[in-house]
């Protein structure tokens, strides 16, 4: 079993705490913080030697496993709204990493947390702590270390899995003839940023709900391990992850628009605006953009009949270079290009 599989133990959750009945803004110092809201009883993993509470954690991986890593910061005022719930916050800092692990087929085994809080305040961190936990509980996730320090509200994640060795899926592996593959939709939660932004009136609360809480596509990941050839998350909009496939692998794309996986509401955004690269562009999805060799499109759609979320094919890979789409009956080439941070200053949600 990946990563050695998890034993029995307490669960992490925010529950283990009594709850708080604390005002807003009450403060309290460093170690109590640490204490109270982040060291776990017991490990989920049998490979966590050491946890939080000494100088560096300490992991013994099991044989013939390679260990993923990723790391994501989140910034307040460029990927969170400083109003966000604490809650939200918690669940999508932790979400960010595990969508980068299921792009590699890897099992999520631990992270470490980097907190930079304004000020402590306990009601704050009861809610972060809900969030955070209440995810990291679900998948075994043991937090064994962090950071915590004053100064503007950042949050820095760093997450580790495991995965067969050799077996990780890459972003280098797409081959001429390959099919495109995404899950779940595109578009939603950049339509919900639209909303909090006022840009969008809509009553849709599934946009809201994939912006604030993204749900990490981490079974299909492992189901994809052996039969997908490349495989990334899509967190930056479709174009420019897909076109980090792209470049990585040496080939080019054609996208169908017809397609693209798209809610009901992104279709009347879409419809009534006419931006219909807001699907291609936007982030925050954390969908899994895949490719496969034709001959397993069978296998692919079967597997996908017993995932938690929908699975289409959407384009094909081909040779050359470049993202090609077709829509209303034309060839456009599309630029590989989404958020950058370094080319906007818009606050957003992308992380």
């Amino acid at each position: 079993m990946p990563c050695g599989g998890g034993r029995s133990s307490p669960v992490l959750r925010g529950a283990r705490h009594a709850p708080l009945n604390e005002p807003a803004g009450r403060t309290i110092g460093e170690f109590e913080l640490i204490r109270r809201f982040f060291v776990a009883p017991s490990a989920f993993r049998p490979e966590t030697v050491l946890g939080i509470g000494d100088d560096c954690a300490l992991l013994r991986l099991a044989p013939e496993q390679d260990l993923a890593i990723t790391a994501d910061t989140l910034v307040s005022g460029v990927h969170f709204f400083p109003d966000v719930d604490p809650a939200d916050l918690g669940h999508k800092v932790l979400a960010v990493n595990l969508s980068d692990l299921a792009a590699a087929g890897a099992t999520p085994g631990w992270v470490t947390l980097c907190l930079t809080l304004p000020q402590a305040d306990a009601s704050w961190l009861q809610r972060f702590h809900t969030g955070f936990f209440g995810l990291a509980g679900r998948y075994r996730v043991d937090l064994i270390g962090g950071d915590t320090t004053r100064g503007p509200l950042s949050i820095t994640v760093q997450a580790m899995g495991c995965v067969p060795a050799g077996k990780a899926l890459r972003r280098s592996g797409a081959r001429p003839g390959d099919l495109i593959y995404l899950t779940g939709t595109v578009g939603s939660a950049g339509l919900g940023l639209k909303r909090l932004q006022g840009e969008f009136a809509s009553s849709d609360s599934e946009s809201l709900r994939r912006l604030l809480r993204p749900e990490p596509r981490v079974s299909v990941g492992l189901a994809l391990l052996g039969l997908a050839h490349a495989c990334i998350d899509v967190s930056d909009g479709l174009a420019a992850d897909l076109g980090h496939v792209l470049v990585a692998s040496g080939v080019g794309a054609t996208i169908d628009w017809d397609l693209l996986p798209l809610s009901p509401e992104v279709r009347r955004y879409v419809a009534e605006t006419g931006d219909w690269r807001m699907p291609l562009t936007a982030g925050d999805d954390y969908e899994l953009c895949f490719t496969v060799p034709s001959a397993q499109q069978a296998s692919v759609e079967n597997l996908s009949s017993a995932w938690d979320c929908s699975c289409r094919r959407v384009g094909i890979i081909t040779a050359g270079s470049g993202l090609t789409l077709m829509r209303a009956g034309r060839m456009e080439q599309l630029p590989l290009r989404g958020f950058d941070h370094f080319r906007t200053d818009r606050a957003h949600g992308t992380g």
